[in-house]
């Protein structure tokens, strides 16, 4: 099925890492929806971010994560 794209849930919050993650995409970075709502949902609070984030700032903590994330799968599917 070389033109499917499949469902990853489990990274961030669940315990999937990167690493994990990575051979559910192709040597291009495509194959994979990777799922990992409560990690940027509840951004703010953890412990990368709560220091640099208030409650009210939950939008940018979110994007912070949500750049981190990407950087950190596509270090991982590059490899």
């Amino acid at each position: 099925m070389p033109h499917s794209y499949f469902l990853i849930p489990g990274y961030g919050a669940q315990g999937g890492k990167a690493e994990d993650i990575a051979l559910g995409f192709d040597e291009n970075g495509l194959g994979g929806i990777v799922n990992a709502s409560r990690s940027l949902i509840c951004a703010y609070k953890s412990d990368m971010w709560k220091d640099k984030y208030k409650e009210e700032e939950f939008a940018k903590a979110t994007r912070a994560e949500a750049i981190r994330m990407r950087d950190e799968l596509n270090l991982s599917i590059k490899k």
